[in-house]
């Protein structure tokens, strides 16, 4: 794998005081054009064995290009925050921009590879972490980011030789330090463990580039090169339609899971206000049980037809909850920050940390709805995000997420009746808006797009709850009993797995 990476490559002083100089102008050049454009994010991944220059590089790329529009991440061992939240949730904070440039020293393989070698990762582990990291990758190229990932190597023998010129310059001793000693004794399976971990990771979409760090000037205009020509051709590159897979196939009866709920089941006000009771403070109580609060999260997703009542369940939940341990996320258009990021960007920021509750009003199913239906993304947007949904929440669940998701279902009778009462309610008339009534005209559509969301996004792990939303206080009551219940059976099944 490093064989490559052994032969001694070296470039004279000359010849890199000759160049050095034209690269820095080109590159410099390249990073404004892609300031300008806005077109995508630069990652660059530095990895690499101790004292094989990933800091010099690092260094190098600062004095070389516009240090303004880079940023430089580095991740040690994680802070209790991050503990708290799913494994990749502090690289999805750290990522650029469109039309800047993002350092990671140390980054999303830095874990695995140190685990696997101390042995706190078995290979299963590290098998199906390596394949969240591709999907990741894949992910974030089909979003637009150019991903440069980076292995600088040194053979045993000429580490050794550079960590003792290192500790020998008193300007440079202090980068050598017990624990870079401590690991040269694992210098072995470094090799071995990293050697697996790049050839697994390197795909298509986001290849490693290894390159020697014997010599400075050899790495110096490798890197520049490598970067300088990745940004200039992604530049050049015409935007191409990614293939996909056609959309999926529609029963020829018309029947729906949409369809089949039957929105005349209701609930009489007694009955309401006494369930309402006893449901929010089941609620209350199990939010505080220490068995969730040590080890659990709460995250809560709704959708629906438009005024089918979704303010209205949140606000019945939220009665019940700790104000200072929730809170509400109202999902509208992407602003520009957010549209500078990956889709799913937006909705990491809001992932909850342990014992706690995020209330998402709409959610990241609005890429397979209104996104679709409207035309606000491409169709291969929209049928990739799918497969990108279901993997966000596996590693919310997988990090101790509890994800309940709703869609609220009305007739458009209800709709349309609901539509007239809030144009004739002075405290409901903000509420209701032309887009309400536009979109009304996509009923069809719309159904469509949320059947194939429900058929492609219900699993074991985080199902679809369709509420049948035309009486709202037996919608309301669905909602409640349901968060309940499946915190209830979270709590007994890990109950009962001690035993």
């Amino acid at each position: 794998m490093f064989e490559s990476a052994e032969l001694g490559h070296h470039i004279d002083k000359d010849a890199f005081k000759a160049e050095a100089p034209r690269l820095r102008a080109e590159l410099l050049d390249i990073q404004y054009e892609v300031l300008a454009q806005k077109a995508f994010p630069v990652i660059i991944l530095i990895s690499g064995v101790d004292g094989s220059g990933k800091g010099e590089t690092i260094n190098l790329l600062y004095s070389w290009m516009d240090p303004r529009h880079i940023s430089t991440l580095a991740f040690a061992e994680p802070s209790d925050e991050e503990r708290e939240r799913p494994y990749m949730w502090r690289y999805w904070r750290a990522l650029p921009p469109k039309g800047k440039a993002g350092i990671f020293a140390g980054s999303w393989y830095s874990q695995p590879i140190a685990e696997r070698i101390s042995g706190d990762m078995g290979r299963a582990e590290l098998a199906e972490r390596l394949e969240e990291i591709n999907r990741f990758e894949a992910m974030l190229v089909n979003e637009g980011a150019l991903v440069l990932k980076f292995w600088f190597h040194l053979s045993r023998e000429a580490q050794k030789k550079r960590l003792k010129m290192l500790e020998s310059n008193p300007q440079t001793a202090w980068r050598v330090s017990r624990k870079v000693y401590a690991r040269q004794k694992t210098y072995k399976q470094l090799q071995t463990v990293a050697g697996h971990v790049l050839r697994v990771t390197n795909t298509a979409k986001a290849p490693w580039i290894i390159v020697e760090g014997t010599d400075d000037a050899y790495r110096s205009l490798t890197v520049g090169r490598v970067i300088r020509d990745a940004m200039q051709r992604r530049l050049k590159q015409p935007v191409l339609p990614v293939p996909v897979a056609p959309p999926v196939h529609h029963a020829v009866d018309k029947r729906s899971v949409l369809g089949e709920l039957d929105l005349t089941q209701n609930l009489g006000k007694k009955e309401y206000e006494r369930l309402l009771a006893r449901y929010q403070a089941r609620l209350s109580e199990l939010l505080r049980d220490p068995r969730f609060t040590s080890r659990y999260s709460l995250v809560l997703v709704f959708e629906g037809s438009d005024a089918a009542g979704k303010g209205g369940s949140i606000r019945r939940l939220a009665a019940a909850m700790d104000a200072r341990h929730y809170q509400i996320v109202p999902i509208a258009a992407p602003s520009e920050e957010e549209r500078a990021q990956p889709y799913l960007w937006r909705f990491w920021r809001h992932v909850p940390r342990t014992g706690r509750v995020t209330i998402f009003d709409r959610s990241w199913y609005g890429r397979v709805l209104v996104e679709r239906v409207e035309g606000f993304c491409k169709e291969e947007d929209w049928l990739r995000a799918y497969a990108e949904i279901n993997d966000f929440e596996d590693q919310l669940e997988d990090d101790g997420a509890l994800v309940v998701k709703f869609w609220l279902q009305i007739s458009a009778d209800e709709q349309l009746r609901r539509f007239q009462e809030r144009e004739q309610t002075d405290f409901k008339r903000f509420k209701i808006t032309a887009e309400d009534w536009r979109n009304r005209e996509k009923w069809d559509d719309y159904a469509l797009a949320a059947c194939d969301m429900v058929d492609r996004t219900s699993t074991d792990s985080a199902p679809w709850t369709l509420v049948e939303a035309n009486d709202k206080n037996f919608a309301r009551i669905k909602v409640l009993r349901t968060v309940c219940e499946r915190i209830e059976n979270t709590l007994n099944l890990a109950e009962n797995s001690k035993k």
